[in-house]
């Protein structure tokens, strides 16, 4: 019963996401600009061909690449052009300013907030966050990024990725999940991971459970210098190297990370999702996660924070700190705002 209020739940959703952000932002630029309006019949004709494209595209794995760019950049455009239009809506309706002004402000706005998020997608920041304890007995340097989303984002940003990552002095390179999330990734593109000379660790997100014959692809990993840290450790000079994989449930990331952890050293746990901090009966440690995005798009920053409490930055608490990261890439639309790309440099220092 719960499974089908839970699909009956999604649908619905999903057809009012299809109204409001890619139908109803262009209904009403049309009425502002060019006077004209959409009768009922049109908008429900228009608003079920573009559900029945978006409801197969996510259903069937499609890798037809013009039906992925209509379904996330259309759902980003048509996102940014919702709140634009809402806000002029309300705007005019104080000020009773001419129409067509109105619909030319809010494309143009629209284009502009287009144009720097999708410049904002494109760009990778480095971030340097610095961590000191006693438990640390030789100082590191180590790279952090997750949420790379192969699939969604193509072999041209995962080089973009890689080169940045080469200019840096750094001991090893850890990702945080969800490298891949499409099956119409080719894994043979993952040859560039090859180029750095650093030894990489990696655990599973979300999103590498959702894609086809998913054990056999996560397997394949290890062909291309990545060593995959499932619920294992491995000690580096000191630092208790912990990887948490995602799909399992809460309780038993607790089990887990709790039975990998070593008092007598620095801990230092890579779990993607950031729901296990504080959790634990370790002491000394760093846990590092990604997942949130940081929102992506503003303000669904605020919507995030609702299911984590934790989305973005450096939080510490006794001796005990976590940070979560926005992703070196999108997921979906290529649109940023408010948030940015990242790899995070980490030092990690003795006292």
């Amino acid at each position: 019963m719960s499974k089908i209020i839970y699909r009956l739940s999604f649908y619905i959703i999903l057809l009012l996401v299809t109204y409001l952000f890619y139908i109803f932002p262009f209904e009403i630029l049309n009425k502002l600009l060019f006077n004209q309006i959409q009768s009922f019949e049109y908008s429900l004709i228009n608003t079920l061909i573009f559900y029945i494209l978006i409801l197969y595209y996510l259903r069937s794995h499609n890798t037809f690449k013009p039906l992925k760019i209509f379904v996330y950049e259309g759902l980003g455009i048509g996102f940014i052009s919702f709140i634009i239009i809402s806000i002029c809506i309300i705007f005019n309706s104080v000020l009773q300013i001419n129409t067509f002004f109105i619909g030319i402000i809010s494309l143009i706005l629209i284009i502009l907030i287009y144009l720097f998020g999708s410049y904002n997608a494109r760009t990778i920041n480095i971030k340097e966050i610095k961590i000191k304890s006693s438990n640390i007995t030789k100082n590191h340097q180590i790279l952090f990024i997750s949420d790379v989303h192969l699939g969604t984002n193509n072999k041209k940003h995962l080089v973009k990725i890689v080169k940045k990552i080469n200019k840096i002095n750094f001991d090893f390179l850890l990702i945080g999940g969800d490298l891949i999330d499409s099956s119409s990734f080719n894994f043979k593109d993952l040859n560039i991971l090859k180029d750095i000379n650093k030894p990489i660790y990696f655990v599973c997100g979300n999103h590498e459970y959702y894609l086809k014959d998913n054990q056999n692809k996560i397997n394949q990993l290890s062909s291309f210098n990545i060593k995959h840290l499932k619920n294992a450790r491995i000690e580096i000079d000191g630092i208790n190297l912990i990887g948490i994989d995602d799909n399992q449930t809460e309780s038993s990331k607790i089990h887990f990370a709790n039975k990998l952890c070593d008092n007598n050293l620095f801990n230092l746990f890579v779990c993607h999702k950031p729901d296990i901090w504080q959790k634990l009966n370790c002491k000394n440690y760093l846990m590092l996660s990604g997942h949130t995005h940081n929102g992506q798009i503003f303000p669904f920053n605020f919507i995030v924070k609702l299911k984590f409490k934790y989305i973005y930055g450096l939080y510490s608490k006794k001796k005990s700190n976590l940070y979560v990261s926005s992703g070196v890439a999108c997921w979906g639309p290529k649109i940023r705002l408010g948030s940015k790309n990242e790899i995070v440099h980490l030092k990690l220092e003795k006292i």
